[in-house]
């Protein structure tokens, strides 16, 4: 089989694959971090930490929230944002951008996120808990891309192109899932505000006003506005990313004549410095020009989102004070066998149950290099919920004792899921036929 070109391979996919496996790293360690943490003779300083209130005031208004909510209302509404953008650039450009090549991530998210759905309703039917189905739901990006790295070359590209659609699609059904079962009473003079914000966004898009400084001010206001009107905040965030422009200002043509024009001019000015730094000013200049603002703030706000935004989110949810009482409990309660169960067997029944029925029926084909044991194995992965199921978690219970009992399902679940996929994909290597693959290395952007 031939090897994969390199220049064939996405970049922005490449770069995408490379943060989000570090980043899957990264959540590991302050998850460890959070459990020890929360049960070491510290445990108190964890606690309050999270508690700690802080104000923000302008005028005569402001929010004062403790530092956890700060963390899940807001820091997690970039984090949304992100996932917004995603969706978006996948809709216009990548593996969701028609249906033929939208049919099996979205059939096999739609499936991973049924089944584990009605599995925990099984368990859970006629209980106060059940209002919890939400929470098998979710997929985690960060570690699934993380197992596939430690895998190296014993997994095709095409596995982890798939893969990423799968979860991105299966952020989009968690976000819906938040917007519409998990939002509590509705302020509309505030939801109102929030949309007259979102459609100045859109406006401002048409018209081709590109200023990030006033999507930034836009967004922040429409963040406010859904904080106050009782829909979950972070909605916002995935809303205003659908208002980013996704057309550059100047057209791949005009940049490659400027291009040539400006590298020209550092050329001939080799022994001037200032006309040689002003040249290279107006490349990088046009070179911005040539990129969409959905590139340049996605490129810009990954890192930080994956490096910083969810190990912080980690370290505040994480810490589960897992008490002789609690442990007791899990064996027989269904809260944690809904999740567990709903995560580990379930998100692998129904991704690979879908997948069966897309290529049966011709819908779609499993993509090239890739075998029923690499799906088995994806769908596997899949059950590592951890970011988005923790926080359907904190919104689908209000009682603590049964909110630290879902957080332990969802790492308990997450682990076995992860062992169960490394295991499956590890071993597929020595029964499928070999894939050659392009080097995932790229070279590092200055931003």
């Amino acid at each position: 089989m031939k090897s994969l070109n390199k220049a064939l391979i996405p970049r922005p996919f490449q770069e995408f694959f490379n943060r989000e496996a570090g980043s899957g790293l990264l959540l590991i360690l302050c998850t460890i971090i959070a459990l020890v943490w929360a049960n070491s003779g510290f445990s108190g300083s964890y606690t309050d930490l999270w508690k700690t209130y802080f104000t923000v005031e302008i005028g005569g208004g402001g929010i004062s929230k403790p530092l956890i909510l700060w963390v899940n209302d807001g820091l997690m509404a970039i984090f949304f944002f992100v996932v917004g953008l995603e969706i978006k650039r996948e809709l216009i450009s990548g593996e969701l951008s028609s249906p033929k090549k939208a049919a099996l991530p979205l059939m096999a998210a739609l499936g991973g996120a049924v089944i584990p759905a009605l599995i925990y309703v099984g368990l859970n039917l006629g209980t106060a808990e059940v209002g919890g189905w939400g929470v098998p739901m979710a997929t985690d990006i960060a570690f699934a891309l993380g197992v596939l790295a430690l895998l190296g070359s014993k997994t095709p590209l095409s596995l982890k192109i798939f893969v990423t659609a799968l979860a991105i699609v299966d952020d989009l059904m968690a976000v819906l899932v938040i917007a519409l079962f998990y939002t509590a009473k509705i302020s509309f003079v505030s939801l109102a505000i929030g949309f007259v914000f979102l459609g100045v966004a859109v406006l401002l898009n048409r018209l081709g006003i590109h200023k990030t400084v006033l999507f930034v001010l836009l967004g922040i206001a429409t963040w406010v506005a859904f904080l106050k009107s009782g829909v979950h905040a972070t909605i916002a965030g995935v809303l205003f990313a659908a208002t980013i422009p996704a057309q550059a200002n100047m057209g791949t043509g005009e940049f490659l004549k400027k291009g040539e024009k400006f590298i020209e001019k550092v050329r001939d000015q080799m022994g001037n410095e200032g006309d040689q730094r002003t040249a290279i000013h107006y490349l990088e200049v046009a070179s911005r020009q040539a990129q969409t603002p959905l590139e340049r703030m996605e490129h810009g706000l990954h890192s930080w989102v994956a490096f910083g935004v969810m190990p912080i989110f980690a370290l505040a949810n994480a810490g589960v004070a897992i008490a002789g009482d609690v442990l007791s409990e899990l064996m027989s309660n269904a809260v944690f066998w809904g999740i567990f169960l709903g995560l580990f067997a379930g998100k692998p029944l129904g991704i690979v149950a879908m997948v069966w029925i897309v290529v049966k029926t011709k819908i779609a084909e499993l993509p090239k290099g890739v075998s029923w044991r690499h799906i088995i194995g994806a769908g596997a992965l899949a059950g590592i919920g951890f970011t988005m199921a923790l926080f359907i978690a904190n919104l689908a219970f209000s009682d603590p004792k049964t909110l630290e009992i879902a957080k332990l399902g969802i790492l308990t679940a997450s682990l076995a899921s992860g062992i169960l996929g490394w295991i499956l994909l590890s071993s597929s290597a020595d029964s499928s036929e070999p894939v050659e693959q392009a080097d995932l290395e790229v070279l590092p952007i200055e931003d």
